[in-house]
């Protein structure tokens, strides 16, 4: 049985065939289940979720105002997978560019830092997406 996860965002996209070219082709991420006819589908990646769903004007989606792109601004959708490299590869041959190269961080989290591997790509219409590779935690280093 498919586990649907508390917390889903769904995507407004110009173009759902595009959008499923990059999340599926690229990112690697499985259609758990799809409606073509309303343009959406239900996205997962090891337990990674996201729905998509093409805009159509008289379809009475919820929209607040219109959109233009970059879509999601302020916002960044931060994704754990097993490793980046394989992800950059495909993303290199799709001739997409990243938006911030791939770089360890480490970021404190009360008193410990948690790092990852991590890089930033812009999907089709601009929504901002960090692939992360967890590299585990160390103490927090006092300066």
């Amino acid at each position: 049985m498919f586990v649907r996860n508390k917390l889903v965002p769904e995507l407004m996209v110009t173009d759902i065939q595009t959008s499923l070219a990059f999340w599926v082709g690229c990112l690697g991420f499985n259609i758990a289940y799809q409606r073509p006819e309303d343009g959406f589908a239900y996205l997962d990646l090891n337990g990674a979720q996201v729905m998509l769903e093409q805009v159509e004007p008289n379809a009475g989606q919820w929209l607040t105002a219109e959109l233009s792109k970059p879509f999601g601004r302020g916002i960044n959708l931060q994704i754990d997978v097993e490793t980046v490299a394989p992800l950059i590869e495909q993303l290199g041959v799709a001739q997409l560019q990243l938006y911030k190269a791939c770089k360890d961080t480490w970021y404190r989290a009360d008193d410990v830092e948690v790092g990852q591997r991590e890089f930033i790509v812009q999907d089709p219409d601009g929504y901002l997406v960090r692939l992360v590779e967890r590299l585990g935690e160390r103490p927090v280093c006092s300066l």
